[in-house]
């Protein structure tokens, strides 16, 4: 029965952390900063002990993996099965720039500086944002560019 309630905890603890991190606002995993970095890897350690009841045992930790890898299969599926929850989680790809110009609005709900969206399009050998037509953050966290047609 206790390790019935360490699968619970661990199940609602991922779904807890989807929908926290989604509100927190998401990156490309590149682009984290070291407080992004130091945040996560801080939730991993400030939910361990709730997840598997402070249970310490090699079998509560082996049952709390496989939770949390079947309940990533199940959301991934889910999402895969429904447009809206894919929307809800993940959301779908934003415009960061538009005609050379950036979309503040969306810079604000992920979180990014257009320092972040200037160094990703100079990866994509973009010298400046005048040069583009669009630059789009896919819901895989990448960003993808199309360039303004010269005339």
């Amino acid at each position: 029965m206790e390790l019935l309630w360490v699968a619970v905890n661990s199940a609602a603890i991922y779904l807890f952390l989807i929908f926290a991190v989604r509100l927190a606002g998401r990156r490309q995993l590149g682009q984290l900063t070291p407080l992004d970095l130091l945040v996560l890897i801080l939730l991993g350690s400030a939910v361990e002990t709730a997840m598997v009841r402070a249970n310490t045992s090699l079998t509560a930790g082996l049952v709390s993996g496989t939770t949390l890898l079947l309940v990533n299969r199940l959301l991934t599926w889910v999402m895969l099965k429904s447009e809206r929850f894919r929307h809800l989680v993940g959301s779908g790809p934003l415009l960061l720039v538009h005609d050379g110009k950036f979309v503040d609005e969306n810079l604000k709900r992920l979180g990014m500086s257009k320092q972040d969206v200037i160094e990703a399009i100079r990866e994509r050998e973009c010298a400046s944002i005048k040069e583009l037509r669009y630059a789009v953050f896919e819901p895989d966290g990448e960003i993808n560019v199309v360039m303004a047609e010269t005339v």
